[in-house]
């Protein structure tokens, strides 16, 4: 009996340890926390989180409103959104937009970087721009529209220029102030190595005033997104030809209003796509140089 109780007894050197089930619970409590508040600083898991409750209220609207017609439902204009990817000229009529928006949108980038960099030089030139922009930058870019059309017929001329209106002005804006910006010891830097001309802009000022040229691409992609699907509008009306403007516009006057709805997710879509490789651009190059926060 009294080895029994011995065996049964705690030694006194013996390390025993008791792990209360409440304290294992709360130990998980608190890793399945941490892992959710590491999850949540991703930004892709933060705008999921919005998309899918935004994507909620739209779905509860409509099923509320009970009128397909006027408001369909998240639902159906998903399935109209493939629909018009698998069997009809949905996905053309996207790459056909982005075409031409790549190409004003480039052409305007380069002209106003060429007016920018003779405007740091020449200070008559700079008073010109300043003046160009105070009255061209407030100037809506499908109000040129009709002259476009007028001067350069229907086709992709006309959508070239005011996409390139609707580029130039703020996106030149923002390269001026980025290049006066600056700091002075950089331009020393760059004279004291025998830094001239173009090689001066593209080895100081660009680099410094990177910041600024981002923001300004971003503001001018947003101007030409927004005019081209207007300007595209208008065309689709008047030559039947077109590209996510055209194809809303068609579903509109064939009152099928979900796939209406999928042609303007389908410029949400994109808008979305180009904001993350802007986002991108950033975190490789700005915030890792510690210019930009």
């Amino acid at each position: 009996m009294s080895e029994s109780l011995v065996s049964d007894a705690e030694l006194p050197g013996d390390d025993v340890r008791v792990t209360h089930p409440a304290a294992g619970v709360a130990s998980l409590r608190a890793r399945g926390a941490a892992a959710l508040a590491a999850l949540w600083q991703v930004t892709l898991v933060r705008r999921a989180v919005v998309l899918a409750a935004l994507a909620a209220a739209w779905q509860l609207a409509a099923l509320w409103q009970n009128n397909p017609l006027l408001f369909p439902t998240f639902t159906d204009t998903i399935s109209a959104l493939i629909e018009g990817l698998r069997d009809e000229d949905l996905f053309p009529a996207s790459v056909a937009s982005i075409t031409v928006l790549l190409k004003g949108y480039v052409l305007a980038v380069a002209l106003a970087l060429a007016f920018v960099s003779v405007a740091i030089a020449v200070p008559f030139v700079k008073e010109v721009l300043l003046t160009l922009t105070a009255m061209f930058n407030p100037l809506p870019a499908i109000a040129l529209l009709p002259l476009a059309m007028l001067w350069l017929g229907l086709g992709e001329a006309s959508l070239l220029l005011v996409m390139v209106h609707a580029v130039l002005w703020p996106f030149a804006l923002a390269a001026l102030t980025g290049f006066e910006q600056v700091p002075e010891t950089q331009r020393l830097v760059g004279r004291n190595y025998g830094l001239r001309g173009l090689s001066y802009i593209a080895l100081i000022l660009i680099p410094a005033a990177l910041p600024s040229l981002l923001s300004g691409l971003k503001i001018a992609w947003a101007f030409a997104w927004r005019t081209l699907i207007a300007a595209e509008l208008v065309f689709g009306v008047s030559s039947r030809s077109g590209g996510l403007g055209w194809y809303i516009y068609r579903n509109r006057n064939e009152l099928l209003t979900d796939k209406v709805f999928a042609g303007l997710v389908t410029v949400i879509l994109i808008g979305l796509l180009v904001e993350v490789l802007f986002r991108l651009v950033e975190q490789r190059t700005v915030r890792r140089w510690g210019l930009q926060r």
